[in-house]
């Protein structure tokens, strides 16, 4: 069946959401009559977090408003809906793919917690070391192009996080897992004792553990 759960964007802290055009569509009732039950019930939806919405343009230059339930909200409306066919296929479809998106961000989330483990030990071996403040910044863009191929700006601007935001937080399972190995190794050769200079040649040696794909935004000129 088509997507039917979605995120807003890549940032693994996001909540998975549906709208009332994909229930509309799959339930087998008119957009209409959803959008009527979600005002006539949001007292009831907003029990289970906030009722969001988007703005979006319309083919005939009118611009309407798009509402996001979670799954909490998704699964009260439907019990709203006449129980037909079309109705406990679409439920079942729905609450699969809620699972399987929370399964995957709670993946991102698990790795991403042994990653802060291993970005503190990272930094403090950085402190130790007595390595000034601007290699900081340093080894977390060699860490990143060595795991990944790309550097933090780079990751941010393809993944749309803002500018001061960690990567980290957009980062696949498998890329935080990239991360998380040459942190673990950096930190190692820090306590070894050697420069910055020799690090990046030993982490030069050999190919990128993950080489993640991006698309990198075009600037307007």
């Amino acid at each position: 069946m088509q997507e039917l759960v979605f995120i807003e964007s890549e940032d693994l802290n996001c909540e998975p959401f549906t709208t009332d055009e994909v229930i509309a569509e799959f339930s087998g009732n008119s957009r209409d009559s959803v959008t009527r039950l979600i005002r006539n019930y949001q007292d009831d939806l907003k029990e289970f977090g906030k009722l969001g919405f988007e703005i979006r343009p319309m083919p005939s230059g009118q611009k309407a408003k798009v509402f996001h339930l979670n799954q909490q909200q998704a699964t009260l409306l439907i019990t709203y809906l006449d129980n037909t066919e079309p109705v406990r296929l679409f439920k079942k479809e729905l609450v699969k793919q809620f699972f399987t998106m929370e399964f995957e961000l709670n993946a991102r989330r698990l790795e991403r917690s042994n990653g802060k483990i291993k970005r503190i030990k990272l930094t403090d071996a950085i402190k130790q070391a007595g390595f000034s403040v601007h290699f900081y910044k340093h080894f977390t863009d060699l860490v990143y192009k060595k795991a990944l191929g790309f550097n933090a700006k780079q990751l941010r601007e393809a993944r749309g996080a803002k500018p001061k935001a960690t990567p980290l937080d957009f980062l696949t399972t498998k890329e935080q897992a990239a991360v998380n190995q040459i942190e673990e190794l950096t930190t190692g050769l820090i306590l070894l004792g050697r420069s910055y200079d020799d690090i990046k040649l030993i982490l030069n040696v050999g190919v990128v553990i993950y080489q993640t794909t991006l698309k990198i935004p075009e600037k307007a000129h």
